[in-house]
């Protein structure tokens, strides 16, 4: 299992220290939350802080859109650095076409399922996806409780990708530690994003390399 730090839950203060904490814990990405007040209720930070962290590391960022209006801002992400742009199927954008900017600007895209929204929601897309990511709590705040009644969705998206022979990866995001990454690999998730548990870590690279034995 890989593991993606979420920055959400670093000292915003020392955001280049933080993010090369992360890369000497050995984590394999980092988790950006951009949250724009209106699709969820907090606001993070925008394209400037992303550019600004980029060159403090080489790891791949993946940078988690919860805004309303997604699509408005694609271009502004990829120039800050992201390799992976991951938006909300419930927010306002174009599918479709949002995808297509992804990729053809060259980084991956990713589709995001909030807790009320079933699986099923991303099937029609699956064969345009790097990565499905199942929340394991309502998007917005960090430090919330694990949701495990979400792992039959990741179940159910992993056996259609299998099924249909793609390659696809699929992330957990919310409540996420060394025990309920257990349960969420035993589910078909091969990405854990980890924040709180990470930054709170006394040895975050002792929690990362048992992630990644998952």
């Amino acid at each position: 299992m890989k593991v993606s730090a979420s920055m959400l839950a670093s000292d915003f203060s020392r955001l280049a220290e933080e993010v090369r904490l992360v890369e000497r814990a050995g984590a394999d990405m980092v988790h950006l939350d951009v949250m724009d007040g209106v699709f969820v209720p907090n606001l993070t930070f925008g394209p400037p802080v992303i550019a600004a962290m980029r060159p403090h590391t080489n790891l791949f960022f993946d940078v988690h859109l919860m805004m309303q209006y997604p699509d408005r801002l694609v271009d502004a992400f990829v120039k800050a650095g992201a390799d992976s742009i991951n938006f909300h199927i419930e927010s306002a954008a174009p599918v479709q076409e949002t995808l297509r900017r992804i990729r053809e600007a060259g980084v991956k895209t990713a589709l995001t399922l909030k807790p009320n929204t079933p699986a099923e929601a991303v099937f029609p897309y699956l064969d345009q996806l790097d990565m499905v990511l199942v929340m394991t709590v309502e998007p917005g705040f960090g430090g919330q409780k694990f949701m495990a009644d979400m792992m039959p969705k990741v179940t159910a998206i992993r056996k259609e990708a299998g099924r249909r022979g793609l390659p696809l990866s699929i992330q957990v995001d919310g409540g996420v530690n060394e025990e309920s990454a257990k349960v969420a690999a035993a589910a078909g998730a091969d990405i854990a994003v980890i924040g709180s548990a990470f930054f709170k870590a006394a040895d975050p690279a002792a929690l990362t390399a048992e992630v990644q034995k998952l």
